[in-house]
């Protein structure tokens, strides 16, 4: 069989075979960043101290790769429970990074065709993971200025009786975080669960943490990708234990490694650097964003995270200036089509001092450029 005839061959079994609307997506996109400022991902931008990394190599040294991972994670779960402030009887449910306790919880809790909920424009795999998993994803449109509008939540809530609702605190991709009272009244009027994303908490002023058990539908779900080990693709979910036992029934046995335990150990007994690290993006989200709101057509959004979203308007739009910078080799987030409500608009994570002028320097050649 020819070249041609094979690939026609495979295009006609892949059309019969797989999902219409999975093969109508697009893959996640990642963008080569060798030689490049990173400003896309969220990424800390401080390496672990080499300190630290001696330790990692040591503890990398005993572990044993031709056995399967312990099933019992009990002094894991302690030493993630202590590091991260887990309230004493709450449960504990790992995952590889926080994308796969979204599938966890979809499968857990939707049958085909039942509802996951988030406010919208939000973190994009809540619908990616409602798609591929076979539930219907209801998102609910942020006001003109980003933030929630609670009383369409409420409707959306009564109208589609959602199994999950998942609120991202802050919010990725616009920073912004949800009142107390906007959270408790969705707690109340939900009928399912209600996921509260806390990817971004070491950058934010509160967590739900605390009242984990004070709520029947509440668990809260985090990562540490964004805290200086996005590598290493682990994520935990904490709520009541019931609702973890029924969750952990449709986790895949030994999804936790071997390397990414022995790391994680290791790592938190020096989570003092880790906070460190958060404590000085934290510092100078304010300073970058002033920065930012400086330049002529720039509207900067109040945000939570270690990131910040911008609106360009004028000449030099967000696809525009997203060009720019990637020709300099800066590398930010274009969400200019992602949703109507992010129209011209970059999300730019806080890097180092360095990073974030070289950053400004950019954007002021390019802004000054404008006929």
């Amino acid at each position: 069989m020819s070249t041609g005839a094979a690939d026609t061959a495979v295009a006609a079994r892949i059309a019969r075979t797989v999902r219409a609307d999975i093969r109508a997506l697009s893959a996640y996109p990642v963008t080569p960043a060798e030689g490049c400022i990173k400003l896309d991902a969220m990424e800390c931008p401080y390496p672990l101290p080499d300190a630290v990394r001696d330790a990692i190599a040591a503890a990398v040294r005993e572990v044993e790769l031709n056995r399967y991972p312990a099933a019992d994670q009990r002094a894991l779960k302690a030493q993630v429970a202590a590091a991260f402030g887990v309230p004493a009887g709450a449960g504990l449910l790992f995952g590889n990074g926080s994308d796969e306790l979204i599938h966890l919880l979809i499968q857990a809790c939707c049958a085909p065709g039942d509802t996951v909920l988030s406010p919208w424009p939000s973190f994009v795999y809540f619908d990616m993971a409602a798609r591929f998993d076979h539930a219907r994803f209801e998102p609910v449109a942020l006001t003109a200025s980003l933030a929630l509008d609670l009383p369409a939540m409420l409707e959306a809530i009564a109208r589609t009786q959602p199994k999950l609702v998942f609120l991202a605190i802050p919010n990725n991709p616009t920073g912004g975080a949800w009142s107390g009272e906007q959270v408790r009244a969705i707690l109340d009027a939900a009928p399912g669960l209600v996921v509260v994303d806390e990817a971004y908490q070491p950058f934010a002023d509160r967590t739900w943490m605390p009242e984990l058990l004070a709520h029947p539908n509440l668990v809260v779900m985090r990562t540490v990708s964004k805290i200086g080990l996005a590598g290493l693709r682990f994520g935990y979910l904490a709520g009541h234990p019931a609702w973890i036992a029924e969750i952990d029934k449709v986790r895949p046995p030994y999804n936790l490694d071997v390397l990414t335990q022995a790391v994680l150990r290791t790592v938190l007994e020096h989570k003092a650097v880790l906070d460190a690290q958060a404590a000085r993006l934290r510092a100078d989200r304010a300073p970058l964003a002033a920065a930012l709101a400086a330049l002529p057509g720039v509207t900067v959004y109040p945000s939570g995270g270690n990131f910040i979203l911008a609106r360009f308007s004028g000449h030099s739009d967000g696809n525009a200036v997203h060009l720019a910078l990637k020709t300099r080799k800066i590398l930010v987030r274009n969400f200019s089509a992602a949703h109507p409500l992010l129209a011209g608009c970059l999300r730019i994570s806080v890097g180092t001092p360095d990073e974030n002028a070289a950053l400004l320097a950019a954007l002021q050649e390019i802004l000054s450029s404008e006929p």
